[in-house]
């Protein structure tokens, strides 16, 4: 199975300056998580799945969290930017369909899919090539979800974002494919990643704010509706079983 036209023509040519300069702020932040999560296993080779324009791989070569670090990504613009940035520790750049990762069973001792899972058609295809790759995941998504969610989906299809989560959906999403959740995270964006969002919106960004102070006084409200939710997951040999 592969990625539709449709989807892979909309990411082969989103990557300008603008939008280049914000994921990359966003990228330090989603970089500092992996690096928190992965403190406590021990792995050598790294693949992202589905790396954008490489501001993730970025960070994790500054900061030197392996030294054999690979990805894959639909997009042709985005592997060109990839490749432009000369990443030191990243041997592999390669392009793919969006589901079939070309490599052997448990080639690599963890694999990254940061803020790629909201995008994908056929989401548990993906999940399931992710495990048959690896033996350590990390997974991030975006916590789109809201009770009145469906009165915004132009918004939500003007980002690409297909598939909506909740911390718990999400985890169920995982635990169905029976990979074994090890640890987590929800976390609120930062003002300097949300303030250009509200460029032309400044009651909005307010209102944002205030929200975020009342999920900072609420653990249980942030377990619900934080900004993003990343996980560290280990893979079984369990394959799905229903019924």
């Amino acid at each position: 199975m592969n990625v539709s036209e449709k989807v892979k023509d909309s990411y082969s040519s989103q990557y300008d300056e603008k939008s280049v300069a914000w994921r990359n702020l966003g990228a330090k932040y989603k970089a500092q998580n992996i690096i928190e999560l992965a403190k406590n296993i021990t792995f050598d080779n790294v693949l992202e799945v589905g790396a954008g324009e490489g501001s993730i791989l970025s960070w994790l070569s500054k900061w030197n969290f392996s030294k054999d670090l690979n990805c894959v990504e639909i997009s042709e613009s985005g592997i060109e930017l990839i490749k432009s940035k000369n990443i030191e520790n990243l041997k592999n750049v390669l392009l793919f369909d969006g589901y079939k990762i070309p490599f052997p069973d448990n080639h690599f001792d963890l694999v990254i899919c940061s803020h790629v899972m909201e995008h994908v058609e056929h989401e548990r295809i993906l999940l399931r090539e992710i495990k048959r790759v690896s033996k350590n995941q990390i997974f991030e998504v975006p916590i789109d979800f809201s009770f009145y969610v469906d009165k915004k989906i132009q918004h939500f299809l003007a980002y690409g974002h297909i598939n909506i989560y909740t911390p718990a959906l999400f985890r169920f999403l995982l635990k169905s494919e029976n990979f074994e959740v090890v640890k987590d995270k929800c976390y609120l964006f930062s003002n300097d990643v949300l303030k250009p969002l509200y460029e032309h919106n400044k009651t909005g960004f307010y209102l944002m704010k205030l929200k975020m102070f009342f999920l900072r006084m609420s653990p249980f409200l942030l377990g619900i509706k934080p900004s993003a939710y990343v996980v560290l997951t280990s893979k079984t040999d369990k394959d799905l079983s229903i019924f």
